[in-house]
C-alpha cells in the first residue's frame, strides 16, 4: 500500500502523537512548531485524517476519509488559511473573521466521524484579534475537538495559547531526508536553498526568488565597501514578490549565522535581523521596506566587525 501523503523524516514526531492518542488522554490544542517547508503541514493533513477516521497517518489515496480529506470536502475538518481579498489578491494575514468562523465551526455537532478537527496554517500569519479570538476555543473545548496549529516560528506564539496547548517540535530534515523529498524535482537553485527545508526550496522555485538570491550575493561579496547602485538593486530584487522577500529575507539571515560563528558579536545583528522579519507584518511594512531595514540592520552590524568577503 502507498501512502496518499508520504512524510519523509518526522518519525519521533508521529509516535509522540500515536501515543497520546492510545492513551484515551488526547489533548484538545496542539502547536506544530518549526520551520517552514519541513512537513508540518502534510503532518496536520495526515493526522486530520487519521482521527476522522482513515486507516491512520499513512492511509492510501483509496481510503474514503483520505480522498474528502484530499478534496477538501470533509465535513468535520476545517482548514484556515490566508485568503484571497476582493481583489483576487493574497490577504496579508489569517483574518479575525476567519477565526470567528472556526470558533462557530467548534461549536456544531460533528457530521461523520464523531470528531470535529480544525487546522490553522500558520500561526505567524494570524492577526492579533484573531488569536485572541482563537482563546475562546482553547479555553472551552468542545468534546472530541482537535485543534493543530501549524507555527514556523516567525513570530512569537502568545503565551495565552502556547500554555493551553502541547507544543509538538519539528526539526530540519537530514541531508539524506531532503535529497529523498526533492528527488526528481527542483534545480541546483532549489536545493541550494533547501538546508533542510525541501518543501520551502520547493515553493520558491522558479519565478523572481533567484534574482533576488543572486542580487543578495552580489551585495553581500562587496559588504565591506557597499556601491549604492549594487544596494539598491538587492532592496528592489528583494521587494519584487512575497517569494523573493522570503528567499532574500532567509539568505541574510543564513549568511549572518554563518559569519556569526567567526564574530559571535553578529549574533546580535541576527536576531535583530530575525526581529525585522518577526515584526514586518505588525508594523506594515511594505517588502520594499523590509528588505531596506534588513540591510540598513546588517550594515550596522558589521560596522565594528571584519567581515570576509
Amino acid at each position: 500500500m502507498t501512502a496518499a501523503l508520504p512524510l519523509i523524516g518526522h518519525d519521533d514526531q508521529t509516535r509522540t502523537f500515536l501515543t497520546a492518542r492510545e492513551s484515551g488522554r488526547l489533548h484538545h490544542g496542539w502547536i506544530l512548531q518549526g520551520p517552514s517547508g519541513i512537513g508540518k503541514s502534510r503532518f496536520a493533513k495526515r493526522t486530520a485524517a487519521m482521527i476522522l477516521g482513515a486507516a491512520g497517518p499513512d492511509a492510501s489515496s483509496d481510503d474514503p476519509i483520505m480522498q474528502k480529506v484530499l478534496s477538501g470536502s470533509h465535513p468535520d475538518l476545517k482548514w484556515i488559511a490566508r485568503e484571497n481579498n476582493e481583489k483576487g489578491q493574497l490577504r496579508q494575514d489569517i483574518t479575525v473573521g476567519q477565526i470567528r468562523d472556526l470558533n462557530k465551526f467548534f461549536s456544531l455537532r460533528p457530521a461523520m466521524a464523531g470528531w470535529r478537527v480544525g487546522v490553522i496554517d500558520a500561526l505567524d500569519e494570524a492577526n492579533l484579534s484573531g488569536l485572541n479570538a482563537l482563546l475562546k476555543t482553547l479555553e472551552e473545548p468542545p468534546k472530541n475537538a482537535l485543534l493543530l496549529l501549524i507555527s514556523h516560528g516567525t513570530r512569537t506564539v502568545l503565551p495565552t495559547i502556547r500554555s493551553r496547548c502541547h507544543v509538538l517540535r519539528f526539526n530540519r530534515l537530514s541531508d539524506s531526508d531532503t535529497k529523498r523529498v526533492l528527488e526528481g524535482e527542483g534545480d541546483a537553485f532549489t536545493a541550494s536553498l533547501a538546508h533542510g527545508r525541501p518543501g520551502y526550496a520547493l515553493s520558491l522555485a522558479g519565478g523572481r526568488a533567484p534574482s533576488a538570491v543572486q542580487a543578495l550575493k552580489t551585495l553581500l561579496k562587496s559588504i565591506d565597501r557597499p556601491n549604492s547602485a549594487i544596494v539598491a538593486q538587492a532592496i528592489q530584487a528583494g521587494a519584487a514578490d512575497e517569494k523573493s522577500l522570503n528567499a532574500f529575507t532567509d539568505t541574510i539571515l543564513a549568511w549572518t549565522a554563518k559569519q556569526a560563528q567567526e564574530n559571535p558579536q553578529l549574533g546580535k545583528t541576527w536576531l535583530a535581523l530575525h526581529a525585522v522579519r518577526a515584526t514586518a507584518i505588525e508594523l506594515n511594512l511594505t517588502p520594499l521596506q523590509t528588505t531596506a531595514k534588513l540591510i540598513s540592520v546588517l550594515q550596522d552590524g558589521l560596522k565594528s566587525v571584519a567581515v570576509p568577503a
